[in-house]
């Protein structure tokens, strides 16, 4: 959508979209142009929402995530997500990549050299996940280790600091409250600033609404005490 479209319907829209989102948020030093195209990428992978999903992944390209990149942050998501938003995805990169030249042999393998389990986060990942379904949600409990942790967060191609990226863009996007201080510090870990964090949440603001950024802020806010005391 063009700058003349938004302004053809809602002209302070489009002094906002010009004057404040792309040249200011965007602007900012504070998280790189690549991570703010990861961050907006999954934001509107988490909330289905494929009208501006074209100019993105485009704009990804142009700022340095590889199509591989964007090939795993979407595999990545349908697991945060849900398959159906990851294939409504799908349909729009499908298009872009064609548009590119980007061939198959550009894209991720189904399977390769994968990274090594890290075996004291994952006893105390465990032994949380399993306190808090317990026995009776034990194939999901299976499912989660599995699945994710022992596959999805261990394929190489896609670095752990960019999972956590794109994965606390996708929970903070939808407000899924209860799953954002655990990867939060999960990012932290990866290699994530707390000034990167704030930024995050910041930029999704802008992508979210502010109530969904603000509800994140504070829940960063006590991660970040924790982590200093």
């Amino acid at each position: 959508m063009t700058d003349s479209d938004i302004r053809a319907v809602s002209p302070v829209l489009g002094h906002y979209t010009e004057d404040l989102l792309l040249s200011n948020i965007w602007e900012r030093a504070q998280l790189q142009a690549r991570d703010r195209s990861i961050v907006t990428v999954s934001a509107l992978i988490a909330r289905n929402q494929s009208i501006e999903m074209r100019h993105h992944l485009s704009l990804a390209l142009t700022n340095g995530v590889t199509a591989c990149e964007i090939s795993e942050v979407i595999a990545h998501l349908a697991f945060y997500s849900g398959w159906a938003n990851a294939l409504m995805a799908v349909s729009i990169a499908k298009d872009v990549f064609k548009e590119q030249n980007i061939l198959m042999e550009q894209l991720p393998p189904v399977r390769g050299a994968g990274l090594k389990v890290d075996e004291a986060f994952e006893a105390t990942r465990t032994a949380a996940v399993d306190q808090l379904v317990g026995p009776a949600f034990h194939v999901l409990a299976d499912y989660t280790t599995h699945a994710l942790f022992h596959d999805l967060w261990l394929r190489a191609a896609l670095a752990p600091r960019d999972r956590s990226l794109c994965t606390i863009a996708a929970l903070i996007s939808v407000g899924q409250s209860a799953q954002i201080p655990f990867h939060v510090n999960k990012a932290m870990d990866n290699g994530m600033t707390q000034e990167q964090v704030v930024e995050v949440i910041t930029h999704l603001a802008f992508y979210a609404g502010w109530p969904n950024a603000m509800s994140a802020a504070v829940i960063a806010k006590d991660i970040f005490t924790k982590r200093t005391n």
